[in-house]
C-alpha cells in the first residue's frame, strides 16, 4: 500500500486547478449520468471505486430481532438502500405492508425512489426540506403523535441523532438492521493514484478510506461529503469537509463539485 495516497496534490491542482476526483461510489451504468456532463464541462476526471459493500440480512436471521414488520405504522428511511432491504425482507417473509403506512425519508430523492414499491401519495410519503437530519426530525415531529416508527438501518451504522430525538421526545420506536455493511479492499486499485477531491456518501464510506489507507493525511486535497452523518464521520477522522451537500443552494453532490469547480478552476 502506498502511504501517500492523496497526500501530494497533482500539478494542476498546485496551480489552484483540479483534475482528479474520486466519486466513491460504483460507475454509473449510463453514460447519460451527469456525472459525465460535469466531467466534460469542466474538463476534471472522475474515477468512480465503492469504498463499501452491503450485506443483506437474511429473513431467517431478521426473525431473531423479534421484530413483526405489520405492528409499525410509521417507517424511517435515511437512504435508498435500507428502502431496498425493507422491500426486500418484506417479501422474504412474506409480510404484507398496510397501505395507511407513513414513509419519512431523509431526502425527497429517497422518497421519490419509494415509487419503484409503492403506490405513491403525498399523504403518505414525508421528507426533509434540505436533506439534512434536522428538516427530516422537524417533518416527524409534525406527525409522530400515535405512530410506532420502525427505522430501518445497517447494523453497523445506526445514526445516533435520529435515535437520540426518537428517545427524547417519546416516540415508540424500534430499529431493524436489514443489512451490513463492509469495507471493500481498494489498496490494489486506488494505491498508486493521486486525487484533488474524494466525495465521500456515507459514515462507512470513510470508514473503508482509513481501513485501507489508515496514514492518510488531508494536506491539500478537497473532501466532500453529502449528509449530516457523513459530514460528522469526517470531522470526527480529523477531516475538513470542503463541500459539503444537501444544502438549499446544492441538494445534490452533482451541484455541489458543480458550483466548486466553477468556483476555482476558473480562477
Amino acid at each position: 500500500m502506498s502511504s501517500n495516497l492523496a497526500t501530494k496534490p497533482v500539478s494542476k491542482r498546485e496551480a489552484g486547478k483540479v483534475q482528479n476526483i474520486l466519486i466513491s461510489q460504483p460507475r454509473p451504468k449510463t453514460e447519460k449520468s451527469p456525472y459525465f456532463d460535469l466531467e466534460k464541462k469542466h474538463g476534471v476526471t472522475l474515477e468512480f471505486e465503492a469504498l463499501i459493500a452491503l450485506e443483506a440480512i437474511s429473513g431467517k436471521d431478521f426473525r431473531r430481532q423479534k421484530i413483526n414488520i405489520a405492528n409499525y405504522t410509521g417507517v424511517i428511511f435515511t437512504s435508498r438502500n435500507a428502502i431496498d432491504h425493507f422491500f426486500r425482507t418484506c417479501d422474504e417473509m412474506k409480510v404484507s405492508v398496510s397501505q395507511d403506512t407513513k414513509y419519512f425519508c431523509i431526502t425527497e430523492a429517497v422518497a421519490l425512489y419509494l415509487q419503484k414499491f409503492i403506490l405513491y401519495r403525498k399523504r403518505k410519503v414525508f421528507y426533509g426540506a434540505d436533506g439534512s437530519n434536522k428538516s427530516l426530525l422537524d417533518v416527524i415531529n409534525k406527525h409522530k403523535e400515535n405512530l410506532n416508527f420502525l427505522y430501518v438501518c445497517s447494523e453497523n451504522q445506526q445514526d445516533n441523532i435520529i435515535t437520540s430525538w426518537l428517545k427524547q421526545h417519546d416516540c415508540a420506536f424500534d430499529l431493524a438492521f436489514m443489512y451490513r455493511t463492509r469495507s471493500n479492499d481498494v489498496k490494489q486499485s486506488l494505491g498508486n493514484k493521486q486525487f484533488d477531491i474524494l466525495c465521500f456518501f456515507t459514515p462507512s464510506g470513510i470508514k473503508s478510506w482509513f481501513d485501507n489507507f489508515p496514514e492518510f493525511k488531508q494536506e491539500k486535497v478537497v473532501i466532500g461529503t453529502f449528509g449530516d452523518n457523513t459530514k460528522d464521520a469526517a470531522l470526527k477522522a480529523g477531516l475538513k469537509p470542503a463541500i459539503v451537500a444537501p444544502s438549499p443552494q446544492s441538494p445534490s453532490m452533482i451541484t455541489a463539485l458543480d458550483q466548486f469547480l466553477s468556483s476555482v478552476n476558473q480562477k
